[in-house]
């Protein structure tokens, strides 16, 4: 599936969220989105979390 199609039915889904539940819903749906956006990503290989605990240096590069 294309990532257009992706967008697209995020899309919809934001906007019947947003249609049918208000703004609270909308938030919710964004932010479940993301969560699953993430986790997909870990899953798929895409990122490691290790990335995310690592510390930087003074110059904002990781070591």
């Amino acid at each position: 599936m294309s990532m257009a199609v992706v967008g697209m039915i995020a899309g919809l889904a934001l906007g019947f969220a947003g249609y049918f539940g208000g703004f609270g819903a909308f938030l919710l749906v964004a932010a479940l989105g993301a969560v699953g956006f993430v986790v997909g990503r870990f899953l798929d290989g895409d990122l490691d979390p290790g990335e995310f605990f690592r510390p930087r240096d003074r110059e904002g590069r990781r070591r």
